[in-house]
């Protein structure tokens, strides 16, 4: 296969983006142009810069259509719990009928650190705890003693606040009484 360049692996990229959606692996989209990773990082990086709407998730690169971007409402929640409740946390969170576009911690030195994860059901949520597990990474929140903030998009506010009410009761929402 014919090694793809610059301009045009960049919209053939875009092309395969736009006709998913599902997150596309950086390794699948290398496999696709024939090129490293590292180049579709930086493919990515170039087209986002165009205000290409390309998220990169846990699952990979999603190209966010206009129909999703409109019908959703969403929320910054903070929440606090241990590294062994995230699992559950998440779950909760997607049960309810959210997304979880990402997560948000205040570094002491660093200052804002948010990472994507979109997650929106029990199985990208398990591929990302698994993903977590095997790479023995920690979770952000872990630098900040489980204080941090997700950004949670649902398709209306009355799930939204389902979603809180359901934190709430678990103990993982942060709120004036906490």
């Amino acid at each position: 296969m014919k090694k793809m360049l610059g301009e045009e692996r960049r919209l053939q990229l875009l092309a395969q983006l736009r006709n998913s959606h599902t997150p596309i692996t950086g390794t699948d989209l290398a496999k696709f142009a024939n090129v490293s990773r590292q180049v579709i990082v930086n493919d990515m990086t170039l087209l986002k810069a165009r205000n290409e709407p390309i998220m990169a998730t846990s699952q990979g690169y999603l190209y966010m259509h206009q129909e999703q971007l409109q019908q959703t409402v969403e929320r910054t929640i903070p929440c606090l719990h241990s590294a062994e409740d995230t699992e559950d946390e998440l779950v909760t969170i997607v049960d309810c009928g959210g997304t979880v576009k990402n997560v948000i911690v205040e570094h002491p030195i660093y200052g804002e650190i948010t990472a994507s994860l979109m997650v929106s059901n029990r199985h990208e949520v398990k591929a990302f705890v698994q993903r977590v597990n095997e790479t023995q990474a920690s979770y952000l929140s872990e630098l900040t003693g489980g204080v941090h903030l997700h950004v949670i998009s649902a398709p209306s506010a009355s799930i939204l606040d389902l979603i809180e009410r359901s934190l709430l009761e678990k103990g993982y929402l942060i709120t004036d009484k906490t």
